[in-house]
């Protein structure tokens, strides 16, 4: 297991992000949420090696694999656990404790390598040490709940085909291109808040465009840009139409019932 690890140590870089830094490395180029998959473009950033990606290698169950990452979120040399396929074509479904917001993830690789917090996003090796695919699992603030396994990985194949989407600038009702819209509230469903539905605010970002819109910790959002917003997961999906810098019209109603309405200019967030 180390010496595959050892093999695709010199190809792999930790991403290191500050919520609201002004002087990021790694622009986003897009991302495809319902697939986990982002691209970055590093500034400055020349003659970096490379590793070697099987993306045409049928994935059986029981080949034997080494899942390499950032276990714990710590830094420095990359973890490496082994393990075996245990199936393929899975799904699991993702949720984001701060938005409230899940996503159902599909055609996955089952390992039953350890993977854990602050894995995602790194190779999952064959034994001559050939990436076959990105590793997916849960992290601070992240959650995914599915039967079976201990580790989810996406075919190395699908990643590099929304990468290239992505790269050649189509974007589609899933893929979106550029930097993230952000308003600045951490909600979950109203079902389990308020009695009116919608996503609830369950706290406010100083600073962000729904503390300057007057939102509050309780308030439940109706409507965004005119569009009826049901649950914590459809905002986010609505929000992903748009980019920093726009303004959008939000409707909420607060804790008395009382509606109010207010165009914010929406800032720039997280991929998440």
């Amino acid at each position: 297991m180390a010496a595959v690890a050892a093999k695709v140590d010199p190809a792999l870089v930790d991403i290191t992000t500050v919520l609201g830094a002004q002087n990021a490395e790694a622009a986003v180029v897009g991302y495809d949420r319902g697939a986990d998959i982002a691209v970055l473009k590093l500034s400055g950033a020349t003659g970096l090696a490379t590793a070697t990606l099987a993306t045409g290698t049928t994935v059986k169950t029981g080949d034997p694999v080494v899942a390499i990452g950032n276990a714990g979120g710590t830094g420095g040399t990359p973890s490496a656990v082994g393990g075996a396929v245990t199936g393929a074509g899975r799904s699991i479904t993702a949720s984001d404790e701060s938005s409230g917001s899940a996503e159902q993830l599909t055609g996955l690789i089952e390992v039953n390598a350890d993977i854990e917090a602050g894995d995602s996003g790194g190779p999952l090796l064959t034994t001559s040490g050939q990436v076959i695919g990105v590793d997916t699992a849960a992290s601070a603030g992240f959650q995914y709940q599915a039967s079976g396994g201990d580790g989810y990985a996406i075919p190395i194949a699908t990643a590099t085909t929304l990468a290239d989407r992505i790269r050649a600038g189509r974007s589609s009702s899933t893929v979106h291109l550029g930097a993230t819209a952000y308003l600045g509230i951490e909600t979950t469903d109203s079902s389990r808040y308020a009695a009116t539905t919608g996503p609830a605010v369950l706290g406010v970002v100083s600073g962000s465009p729904a503390a300057s819109a007057g939102l509050a910790r309780g308030d439940v959002i109706t409507s965004v840009a005119g569009s009826t917003v049901g649950s914590a997961t459809a905002l986010t999906g609505l929000l992903d139409r748009y980019h920093p810098g726009d303004k959008v019209k939000v409707t909420w109603a607060d804790v008395a019932g009382q509606a109010h309405t207010a165009t914010v200019t929406l800032a720039t967030g997280p991929v998440g």
